[in-house]
């Protein structure tokens, strides 16, 4: 499929838990209905067990055009479920942060998704995996998993993207210094021992964290790893970092360590969560590969975000 009105029958599986989830169902719905889309079957969810559950109901009953309503982790989820297959994703952001909606260019509002979803052109994306488990955006250790244990649902709920900077604050304030060794097994860099520091991260998308860039240069169609770790330091050096995050150009920092690659191994000291977009889906060690243009997906028609180039691009 190369366009999205090829769609012979279209699933929709909506996280009524997320920020926008419960009021969007059946406004999402009707807009998607009548803008054409083949929705023939539909699949509120309140939890992961049930995404899962319902997930792979819709992979068995043969659709080849999937709509995932929510926040990135249920859209990462969903896009580990389908890569790999002839089944197209589709996007409605219903979280807070949409970080994945941004780097492919799918608007916020509601109705212009929807629109997207009738009108837009297919591309295939890479996907991320950390133990085997699917991100889209980037997985990190250290800071990030404090910021997520940090942001309540009722937070992220009231205040939005807003909720990202409180949560930091609360997190930075507890946080403890650990130390990191990144391996490679493809031999493209030597290991690193790396120590004292506030957060390691390994990016596949553009975005992350409610609008921060992963680099300048980082694309989710490029086929390679952004990682980067971040020192602990003095606050004013990590407010000098903070006021870059936005465009991606902090990996230039002389704090900052970033490279790239297509697999990295991280083993920390001590063993830690790896938050996964926004959810602590595994621990290191940890081994980061991979998938080239695993997901297709649709995307705005002027979208430049990724191509249809198929999963033995280089």
């Amino acid at each position: 499929m190369k366009d999205a009105r090829e769609a012979r029958s279209a699933a929709v599986v909506i996280n009524t838990g997320s920020r926008r989830g419960a009021a969007a169902h059946e406004l999402a719905l009707d807009a998607m209905r009548g803008a054409g889309v083949p929705v023939t079957s539909v699949h509120p969810v309140h939890s992961g067990a049930e995404l899962a559950g319902a997930l792979d109901q819709v992979m068995a009953d043969g659709h080849d055009l999937v709509v995932v309503g929510g926040g990135d982790g249920t859209v990462s989820y969903a896009a580990g479920r389908v890569a790999g297959t002839d089944v197209v994703l589709g996007v409605l952001p219903l979280g807070t942060a949409n970080d994945l909606a941004r780097t492919l260019e799918i608007p916020n509002n509601l109705a212009e998704a929807c629109a997207v979803i009738a009108h837009g052109k297919v591309v295939d994306i890479d996907l991320g995996r950390a133990n085997g488990q699917p991100f889209l955006n980037v997985a990190s250790v250290g800071l990030s998993v404090g910021v997520t244990e940090a942001l309540s649902p009722r937070l992220k709920r009231y205040i939005g993207p807003l909720a990202y900077g409180i949560a930091t604050l609360r997190a930075y304030a507890r946080h403890k210094a650990f130390r990191a060794r990144l391996e490679f097994p493809e031999g493209d860099h030597e290991p690193m021992e790396l120590e004292h520091l506030l957060q390691v991260a390994v990016g596949n998308g553009q975005h992350y964290g409610g609008g921060n860039m992963v680099s300048p240069t980082a694309g989710i169609d490029d086929h390679t790893l952004d990682i980067y770790a971040i020192p602990l330091a003095p606050l004013r050096e990590h407010v000098s970092i903070a006021r870059l995050l936005k465009d991606g150009s902090f990996v230039e920092h002389d704090k900052v360590y970033h490279l790239t690659s297509r697999r990295v191994r991280l083993v920390t000291e001590p063993p830690l969560s790896v938050n996964l977009d926004g959810e602590i889906a595994t621990t290191t060690p940890a081994d980061f590969t991979i998938q080239r243009n695993a997901v297709h997906v649709v995307v705005p028609q002027g979208s430049t975000s990724a191509l249809l180039d198929g999963p033995g691009a280089a």
